[in-house]
């Protein structure tokens, strides 16, 4: 239970906020000018009324206590979760300058409140008692027999797709454009491959990516061909990298490895989107098992996914792993406290150790685009025109990718160096490296680079 002399950081806070634009206006609600009636209690409640542009202020409520991490109630017509109100509420509260002090939750947040709880529990009981009705074990073989053989159809189409790229010449394919590879990913679509549908349609844009596109164009559809041969002989694979190629095709999975209960500190959070969907991605790190993982959580289009975890706090739960060989997906189970703060830090290497452990992951999944690394002792150095984290000790370095250096994070990992050596966590693959999160030397908190 989170206690109310438990304060986050303005940090912690707005690594929660959907978005970019989300954050800059959370933090503008971070002073008291707004809010009125605002308080908090010691089972974990924030409360709060915001001054809006209509006549009746906003009602806003966060449950920080919530086990699954926190939730939000606000009376604002946004769809974004946390609304910005939630955010500068949570920034209020987080000031400990006095203007969140501890008292009874008003009546419209009581209201909310024990109505979440009973739903809570409603879960938990249906969860007990199980699913009434048992699915039909040969009705579903039938139709994962049905969608293999339509994958297995259209893995074949797209193998001549490949076949005729390669016979006609790489110039042909910015000759035909991005409506061929548009065409083909549909055709993958029909077949219930979005793996495949996904790939093909990065091939259509790399033809317009700028100078070496030929190389890269070469290099995926390799890759690409690797995943379809895989597919087609996949009763010859070992089982682990068999499970690994039905999820680059697409194949829906569930965990099933043994849950594991740690105290799991929550490395980074951030989302990515596209016309159909935000992906959120939440790292987290065991601190007594040194097993990291990789939570995905979805929204619908313009929508945040709902669940939310304060980065820099840990969280004493259960996750059990997904199939495939190298796979860190996992799927939170229970959870028996809210996340809290902890001084865990992740345990880093050195920039070769980084690169090594890359190289490795690919043995296991040559699809994998990158890999979680902990980087111990470098520093952020500029390279003509593009940026390095170098090893403190040492003469090696890993460059930063296009992305990283165009986000704000960069600056913020600049300042917090000021020359001097940080810890870093973030992804490494074969593009570079891209910051997520920071620690300073000796004592300090982390910061979000997202």
């Amino acid at each position: 239970m989170t206690q109310q002399g438990v304060r986050w950081t303005a940090d912690q806070v707005l690594a929660l906020a959907p978005d970019a634009a989300s954050r800059k206006a959370g933090s503008k609600l971070g002073a008291a000018g707004p809010w009125s009636e605002a308080g908090s209690s010691d089972e974990g409640t924030v409360w709060g009324l915001c001054k809006g542009s209509g006549s009746k202020p906003y009602q806003t409520v966060v449950d920080i206590a919530d086990t699954a991490g926190p939730a939000y109630k606000c009376s604002c017509p946004s769809r974004k979760f946390p609304c910005k109100h939630a955010l500068g509420l949570l920034l209020l509260w987080a000031g400990e300058d006095g203007a969140v002090p501890s008292g009874q939750a008003p009546g419209w947040a009581e209201e909310w409140l024990a109505g979440r709880r009973k739903r809570t529990e409603e879960k938990r009981a249906a969860g007990a008692s199980g699913s009434p009705t048992a699915a039909d074990p040969e009705a579903a073989r039938r139709r994962a027999e049905r969608r293999a053989e339509r994958i297995t159809a259209g893995a074949g189409e797209l193998e001549q797709r490949l076949t005729d790229l390669l016979r006609t010449g790489l110039a042909s394919a910015e000759q035909a454009g991005y409506g061929l590879w548009e065409e083909t990913a549909a055709r993958m679509v029909d077949a219930q491959a979005p793996g495949l549908a996904a790939r093909a349609r990065e091939l259509g844009a790399i033809p317009s990516s700028g100078p070496g596109w030929p190389i890269r164009l070469l290099e995926e559809s390799a890759l690409l061909h690797l995943l379809d041969q895989a597919w087609l002989r996949r009763e010859h694979l070992p089982d682990d990298l068999a499970a690994t190629v039905r999820s680059r095709i697409g194949l829906p999975a569930s965990p099933d490895g043994p849950p594991l209960r740690d105290h799991w500190l929550v490395l980074a959070q951030y989302d990515t989107t596209d016309p159909k969907l935000t992906t959120r991605r939440i790292w987290l790190h065991g601190t007594d098992s040194g097993r990291t993982s990789l939570l995905l959580s979805y929204g619908a289009a313009g929508r945040a996914p709902e669940l939310a975890l304060p980065m820099g706090l840990a969280l004493d739960a259960e996750v059990s792993a997904f199939p495939g060989a190298g796979q860190l997906r996992a799927a939170l189970g229970e959870q028996f406290a809210a996340p809290s703060p902890t001084t865990a830090r992740p345990q880093g290497v050195p920039t070769a150790q980084a690169a090594v452990h890359y190289g490795e992951a690919l043995r296991h999944d040559p699809w994998l685009d990158s890999v979680p690394v902990t980087l111990d002792r470098v520093v952020p150095t500029p390279d003509d025109d593009s940026w390095q984290l170098a090893d403190a000790e040492g003469d090696l370095a890993l460059p930063l990718t296009p992305t990283a250096r165009s986000r704000p994070g960069l600056w913020r990992l600049v300042a917090l160096s000021g020359g001097a050596p940080v810890k870093v966590f973030g992804e490494l693959g074969h593009r570079g490296f891209t910051p997520l999160t920071a620690w300073p030397e000796g004592a300090g908190e982390p910061v979000s680079l997202c």
